[in-house]
């Protein structure tokens, strides 16, 4: 009996699932504080199912906290941004291309000390612990809280930030420290990005998990709970006070999984429609392709695993202009209930149209009545033309493939896509998100670069398999459960010793008991 719960900006869902079975389901506002919309949730499910609290095995949660921290520039740590790599890496100093807001809400406390690795591990030059020695003077100094570490090449060796995060927190007792290797891949300025992000997240990541913590007890759940990451796995609550970063894009990343599920397809297009935009991805053997470039969080090119997701201007709430018909990108979002005009509003939404078509019954269908024809026809097909372009950018062949449509305002897409060899629109699919965070499994990955002379390619891929299974074990996975998922191998002729870059993700199911202990 698992608990699976999806905190949007819009709506807060939750379910419970007994195996694949749907229990109960509901939507409920999402509260500013976040917690009481989650209680309000989790009463509401518990309630319409009768599922005493002592009968919950596991909870679920995916958050969008982090996110709407870093985009908004609120709840922020000044943080301390240590680079290791002198003296190469000097050219483009740490946080240059930063959005100037959010580099000044961080501090720019950037430092820069000798040491690093070659992509084999050989040393650029050793690690200058009486800098790192200085440095941390000055963070006593100035008061910091938080600190990053980035080193050249640290994915491959990760000594120096191992050594420099020790000192660090012998220097400043209580500091929280981020590694880069353990949150970003082989990619310098993005996975260096990707971890001062991280630590500027480190002490809201410490009430938020508290805040859940207090939400389920608070309905006398005492069963372990876990938060989903975006690669569409878990984390325990320890894992995400760490790394909060690595919650980003968590949302859509279940919708998608959720969708797999209820429409028993592994490889698919999927369109989640909420309120203010629509996510459409494609699936790959049940989980989000991942984007292969680097990912603009807030502003911030980063490089650690994110779903290749294209957020498109139309949802439940989205505004409808009838001059030239306009639809969207703004929306009234969570305000639908009080500006939309079959709630009594006077702002034209893509809700009003499908009710005004007779294709949904919501609010007051007198309110648009008055709503001329050929305006209802003109949006429904700018609607479709919407995510039908969206959904055809997305594929990666001419090939016409099944998609499915999730999301609160799924029904706004009521007619058949030229791209799509079919569309379904399955049992649930309000929730598809809360499901996706309900059944999500444990994850284990490995991203490094090999010296393939005189090893055999067979050799190295095996070792770098056993390398994520036994990740994926660690991080909770029951052991004869674990699949490899995805192997990725890029040749890079520029370095020597037949270098080539592999990453392989491996994915099992939690195990239960480990994670009640």
């Amino acid at each position: 009996m698992r608990i699976g719960i999806d905190v949007g900006g819009t709506n807060t869902d939750a379910v419970i699932l007994e195996g694949d079975r749907v229990i109960a389901a509901c939507k409920s506002p999402t509260t500013e504080d976040v917690s009481s919309g989650i209680s309000a949730a989790l009463a509401t499910v518990l309630d319409e199912s009768g599922v005493p609290a002592a009968a919950v095995d596991a909870v679920m949660i995916g958050t969008t906290h982090f996110t709407n921290a870093v985009v908004e520039r609120r709840r922020l740590l000044q943080v301390a941004a240590v680079r290791i790599g002198l003296p190469a890496t000097r050219g483009v100093p740490p946080m240059t291309d930063w959005p100037a807001d959010l580099a000044g809400a961080l501090g720019r406390h950037t430092y820069m000390l000798r040491g690093g690795h070659e992509f084999d591990g050989r040393e650029i030059a050793p690690l200058d612990e009486m800098g790192v020695l200085e440095v941390a003077k000055e963070i006593r100094a100035k008061g910091l809280r938080s600190a990053a570490i980035t080193s050249v090449f640290s994915p491959v060796t990760a000594v120096m930030e191992l050594r420099a995060a020790e000192i660090l927190r012998e220097e400043c007792p209580g500091i929280a420290v981020s590694l880069s290797h353990e949150i970003g891949r082989v990619g310098f300025l993005e996975r260096e990005n990707a971890a001062i992000m991280n630590a500027c997240l480190a002490e809201l990541s410490v009430k938020v998990v508290a805040s859940f913590r207090t939400a389920l007890r608070g309905k006398g759940i005492t069963a372990p709970f876990f938060i989903s990451q975006n690669d569409g796995t878990l984390m325990t609550p320890d894992h995400v006070e760490r790394y909060p970063v690595l919650t980003f894009a968590s949302g859509p990343t279940n919708s998608m999984r959720g969708a797999a599920r209820l429409a028993g397809i592994g490889d698919a297009m999927v369109v989640d429609v909420g309120g203010t935009t629509s996510d459409v991805g494609m699936l790959m053997q049940g989980f989000p392709r991942e984007s292969a470039v680097a990912v603009d969080i807030g502003g911030v090119r980063t490089n650690f695993r994110m779903p290749d997701v294209l957020a498109i201007g139309l949802g439940g709430g989205s505004r409808v202009r009838e001059q030239g018909m306009r639809i969207g990108p703004d929306s009234v979002g969570y305000e639908i209930t009080k500006d939309a005009r079959v709630f009594g509003g006077d702002t034209l939404t893509t809700t009003d149209i499908v009710v005004a078509a007779g294709l949904a019954i919501i609010g007051d269908a007198s309110r648009v009545a008055d709503i001329p024809a050929a305006t209802i026809d003109s949006a429904l097909a700018t609607m479709h033309r919407m995510v039908d372009e969206a959904v055809d950018r997305m594929k990666t062949s001419a090939d016409r493939l099944p998609v499915i449509l999730v999301g609160g305002g799924a029904v706004l897409i009521s007619r058949d896509l030229p791209s799509a060899s079919e569309v379904i629109r399955p049992e649930n699919s309000g929730v598809a998100n809360a499901i996706g965070a309900a059944i999500a499994q444990v994850g284990g990955e490995v991203d490094r670069i090999y010296a393939m002379e005189g090893r055999s390619r067979e050799e190295v891929l095996d070792e770098a398999r056993a390398e994520a299974s036994a990740n994926a074990v660690a991080a909770g996975a029951a052991e004869g459960s674990v699949k490899i998922m995805d192997i990725e191998e890029v040749p890079l002729a520029y370095l020597p010793g037949s270098a080539t870059r592999i990453r392989v993700k491996a994915v099992g199911d939690l195990t239960m008991k480990e994670a009640a202990e």
